[in-house]
């Protein structure tokens, strides 16, 4: 068999009733200098059975144990098996479309800057209508389709679609891989890329079909509380932008920006003032910081703002705002929320 140009990495535990057509999806796709590992990681049910009968009818696809120690454990494992220049993720419940992997192959091969890309999404569920804000929230990934967008918007939230990815194998070996630990894995490796000066985009095309339930590990798992992902923006801004000890103001003491404050000031960041347009928190203190008012911020150049307001449409119109009056987002100011 020739060596292949992709790596897919997919872990599986108790996906008997969705592998096939995961890997299928992914063996049918236009592009076929691939290899899929597919890491067993525990199941309960078929899904053992099925991976065997996968691997039997096509030589590209091989199967590793991973023991059941979670899903970090089984990437890593992947990868440590994983030689070609090129890594993709995938999911056991997810199906990609078939130009996914050759469009991603692509659009690296064209830019050499870029450690990584994911793709546009669907989102799909077969019990329920998905969400308005996982919808949400599937719009903003997919707007997210140049290096710099993705950059200015890397502390809102996690800003690539992780199943949809696909990796140089170099940057993520020069990363250390995925990494254990109290927080999502995907995030903080977005994070440490950007942080090194790596690039990272979605491509415009939807080429995933990303599915939602209720047994997902962001509605499951502690690692992807809210609380976590602030305490990875909180390293990584101590680490970035806030490492030239410039003075911090935010803008939103409600409950994102005020644990957001404390993850700082634990970091060795201390935060000047809360920005509130909310009368009755206008003139107090919290946490012995001063609230003051939106027409007491100032102009720009004194600091950094993060802007830690949650409601997209509010958010979008303070950066619009903010834009209009001079601040540079990137510089003045960062969307923290």
């Amino acid at each position: 068999m020739p060596a292949p140009v992709v790596t897919v990495l997919l872990p599986a535990r108790n996906a008997e009733t969705t592998v096939t057509r995961a890997v299928e999806s992914l063996l049918q796709g236009t592009f076929q200098a691939i290899r899929v590992l597919v890491v067993e990681d525990g199941s309960t049910d078929g899904t053992h059975g099925v991976l065997q009968r996968l691997v039997t009818q096509d030589r590209r696809v091989a199967l590793l144990d991973g023991g059941g120690r979670g899903l970090v454990a089984a990437l890593q494992l992947a990868l440590s098996h994983a030689d070609s220049p090129y890594v993709a993720r995938m999911d056991a419940d997810d199906e990609a479309l078939p130009r996914r992997l050759e469009a991603s192959v692509d659009a690296l091969e064209a830019d050499p800057s870029l450690a990584g890309v994911g793709t546009g999404i669907e989102l799909f569920r077969e019990d329920q209508p998905v969400s308005p804000s996982l919808q949400s929230y599937a719009a903003w990934l997919n707007s997210l389709t140049t290096p710099e967008a993705l950059h200015r918007a890397r502390f809102i939230e996690s800003p690539l679609c992780h199943p949809s990815v696909c990796l140089r194998r170099d940057a993520l070996l020069a990363m250390g891989g995925w990494e254990d630990g109290d927080f999502p894995e995907d995030y903080a490796l977005w994070l440490k890329l950007l942080h090194a000066g790596y690039g990272l985009r979605s491509l415009p095309e939807v080429l995933l079909r990303w599915r939602d339930s209720a047994q997902r590990l962001t509605r499951t798992d502690a690692r992807y509380e809210k609380r976590r992902f602030l305490w990875l923006k909180a390293h990584y801004l101590a680490r970035g932008p806030l490492a030239d000890g410039r003075p911090c103001t935010l803008w939103g003491a409600g409950p994102s920006g005020l644990t957001l404050s404390r993850f700082l000031q634990d970091e060795g960041i201390p935060v000047e003032r809360y920005i509130e347009v909310h009368p009755r928190k206008v003139g107090t203190r919290i946490q012995g910081i001063p609230v003051v008012s939106a027409e007491a911020l100032g102009p720009p150049g004194r600091g950094l703002l993060l802007v830690c307001v949650g409601v997209r449409w509010a958010r979008e119109e303070l950066r619009a705002e903010l834009t209009a009056r001079g601040w540079e987002e990137g510089v003045d100011f960062l969307c923290a929320a």
